[in-house]
């Protein structure tokens, strides 16, 4: 006899995120090539690493403690302009047609800039996508919980070098998130062709872009929210080192280097560097670089816009229906750009 199911004091458990790992770190393919590319920039006249290696494990949870701090206006600023407009940009998006967007999260870190929006923009699949591959998991795991319903995909990639995402994630009205003024870490022309990626179909196939960018303000300010009193940009910037020695197998000392931030008035960027504090020598399988005393390593650009000079950068990259929220000083702006 087939007797009727009750459920008494239980709880169904919510559905594990779907994961794609295609980044993963020594032994892979894409290991090697990171350890080429390590190696050819760190050779150069003018070495650098790109801030795209911040992100191991410690180094996502670095950034996350940042994000809290005092000086590091950004995150709290994008925060409130998403919690007064985000009527709007949902709004915005279903004026352009789209009301279950899948959202794809580029950078998406520990997920929580994602998870204030979803409420809001009510996706049908989310897509956080992240180089940092346990840090995502994890989060990943924990959207899941606050979202049991959610459909999550979550992708283990380096978006920098390509966007062409697995077939499990949603083909049609794709919405790409990209807050926290990340795109600033590339150059304006790098830029274009990235947002240029992201609306070309056969790439990243977008019907919209949510997009936060850091603007133009006074210097002192734009300094020391790359210049901590606490000294954790610092820990940030240094942890990069043992990052590249991992990857790289060099035995690069981060006692022997020094955190620098500037804004370089003339390229519209902060610059992060570490500045080696004596004369020294680096050395990895097949390499080596001589450093002199006061040498740099330059590991972060961060450019800063003009609401006037974003929106024409979109429209160059072939966006065209384009919006923007800003905070009362005008520090901060996120953008809404259609295809």
């Amino acid at each position: 006899m087939n007797l009727p199911l009750k459920l008494t004091g239980l709880a169904l458990a919510p559905a594990s995120p779907q994961f794609i790992n295609r980044y993963s770190e020594p032994s892979t393919g894409q290991a090697v090539s990171a350890a080429q590319e390590l190696a050819d920039c760190l050779v150069t006249p003018a070495a650098s690493v790109s801030p795209k290696y911040f992100y191991d494990a410690l180094g996502s949870k670095l950034f996350e403690a940042i994000t809290g701090l005092d000086e590091y206006y950004p995150t709290r600023t994008e925060a409130g302009i998403f919690d007064v407009a985000h009527a709007q940009m949902a709004l915005a998006l279903a004026d352009a047609g789209i009301r279950r967007p899948c959202l794809i999260d580029l950078g998406a870190g520990n997920c929580a800039k994602a998870s204030r929006m979803i409420p809001h923009l009510q996706p049908k699949q989310y897509v956080p996508v992240d180089i940092s591959v346990d840090f995502l998991r994890e989060a990943a795991e924990q959207v899941q919980s606050a979202f049991p319903a959610l459909n999550i995909v979550g992708v283990g990639m380096d978006f920098s070098t390509g966007l062409v995402l697995p077939p499990e994630v949603q083909q049609h009205d794709r919405v790409f998130f990209y807050p926290g003024s990340s795109l600033g870490n590339f150059s304006p022309a790098q830029a274009q062709a990235f947002l240029q990626r992201i609306a070309d179909p056969a790439q990243g196939g977008a019907s919209g872009l949510l997009l936060g960018i850091d603007l133009v303000k006074d210097k002192a300010t734009l300094e020391a929210a790359y210049d901590d009193t606490l000294g954790v940009t610092a820990a940030f910037n240094k942890n990069l080192l043992r990052h590249v020695n991992r990857l790289l197998g060099s035995d690069f000392d981060e006692r022997q280097w020094r955190h620098l931030a500037l804004f370089n008035e003339a390229e519209s960027r902060i610059e992060m560097h570490l500045q080696a504090q004596k004369n020294l020598t680096v050395r990895w399988p097949g390499g080596e670089r001589v450093f002199r005393g006061g040498e740099r390593i330059h590991t972060e650009s961060s450019y800063k816009y003009t609401v006037a000079s974003m929106s024409a950068l979109l429209r160059r990259a072939g966006f065209t229906q384009i919006n923007h929220w800003t905070d009362p000083k005008d520090w901060f702006a996120v953008f809404w750009a259609s295809v």
